[in-house]
């Protein structure tokens, strides 16, 4: 994986925007707003409002979270994918939606309708029982569109939406905490596993295409990762440190399948809205070679326990690694900050192998020219 990219003259212009990240209209300059959907891998701290399991509120995590350094509700040891391509844009974090402190002015930076535990499917994640599931993501963000009209008129919220950069995570879990949560798992009984993908694309599709009617018009949409490397599943499904081939056989289904309905959608509306984030590809890159990008181990997480710290939640009692740089992994599912910022970087200059049809740096490009 080539991380950064030879720099070329739109490069250039590129990295100038990113230090800019504004949008620009007559004298008018203001950043460009950002919203994120989707699971655990981007979720900002709404499920801290919720009454769930599925929440990283408490020490260690966030244990690298400046000025802090104590939990927010990512489920990372610092910044998560959010955060990062928010510093890419020159502008502050998102706010979880349900978060007091999304009001005013502040509802202008956008916001963060994720939650750890969903999926594409409604019965995924029943396990963490009160999370905001995607039909109730969506439904927030019209929700947001309205308080937004009432802040700044109609009209001006929604250019706010059709210039913002989306960015929608969700799909592992429809697998993990779901299709494989348990044998014979009613989904397993319902479909092969062939099949249970297609189904997932097409409910994917439906999804997408309520985003774009609700205005969207820039959205990254990532593929999952390598599911059967994460910690987790090499201590539950994994054998003699080989990662589990039933989750990898799901995640080979999944990602091209998406990224061939993403195109197809493209070519449906007549413009590319969707950006295939092959994030799979940029993840594999440094579970399959760690030492290359200065990890010690892609298979340990830096907080758990039992066999690659893999079982169980990370909590004060886990074991804890001293150098999160040197982890892949932060907790048995979730990529450390380093591994985070290793994924941003091709979201932001990868190739069309990693981002298809286009990566962020060219997209803000060519918006500032439009």
């Amino acid at each position: 994986m080539t991380i950064m990219s030879s720099f070329g003259p739109l490069t250039i212009l590129s990295i100038v925007l990113l230090v800019v990240g504004v949008i620009v209209s007559g004298a008018e300059a203001r950043p460009r707003a950002f919203f994120v959907f989707g699971d655990s891998l981007v979720d900002n701290g709404n499920n801290n409002y919720l009454a769930t399991t599925a929440r990283a509120d408490a020490p260690p995590y966030g244990i690298d979270y400046p000025p802090s350094h104590r939990p927010t509700g990512r489920f990372s040891n610092g910044y998560n994918i959010p955060d990062l391509i928010s510093q890419r844009l020159g502008a502050e974090s998102t706010l979880p939606y349900l978060s007091p402190e999304l009001r005013g002015n502040k509802l202008l930076v956008g916001a963060n309708f994720a939650s750890a535990g969903i999926g594409i499917l409604n019965d995924t994640g029943i396990q963490f029982v009160n999370v905001i599931r995607m039909y109730r993501q969506l439904e927030y963000f019209k929700e947001y569109q309205n308080r937004v009209s009432a802040l700044i008129g109609a009209s001006e919220a929604k250019n706010l939406v059709k210039q913002a950069l989306v960015l929608i995570t969700v799909g592992g879990n429809d697998f993990v905490n779901n299709y494989f949560l348990v044998p014979n798992s009613a989904r397993s009984r319902q479909y092969p596993l062939p099949q249970y993908a297609k189904y997932l694309i097409s409910e994917y599709q439906k999804l997408l295409q309520k985003l774009y009617d609700l205005g969207a018009r820039r959205v990254l949409v990532t593929g999952t990762g390598p599911l059967g490397c994460v910690p987790s599943e090499l201590a539950q499904r994994g054998r003699n440190g080989q990662c589990a081939p039933e989750l990898q056989q799901a995640a080979a289904l999944f990602n091209p399948q998406l990224e061939q309905m993403l195109l197809q959608l493209n070519r449906k509306i007549g413009s590319d809205v969707f950006i295939a984030a092959n994030t799979g590809k940029a993840h594999n890159d440094f579970v399959t070679n760690p030492q290359q990008f200065g990890f010690v181990t892609s298979q340990v997480a830096c907080c758990g326990q039992g066999p690659y710290n893999g079982l169980g939640l990370c909590t004060a009692l886990s074991n804890l690694c001293s150098n999160r740089e040197q982890y892949a992994f932060w907790d048995a599912f979730h990529p450390s900050e380093k591994a985070n910022r290793l994924i941003v970087e091709e979201i932001m200059s990868g190739s069309k192998a990693y981002m298809n049809p286009m990566n962020l740096s060219t997209i803000l490009a060519l918006d500032a020219n439009t």
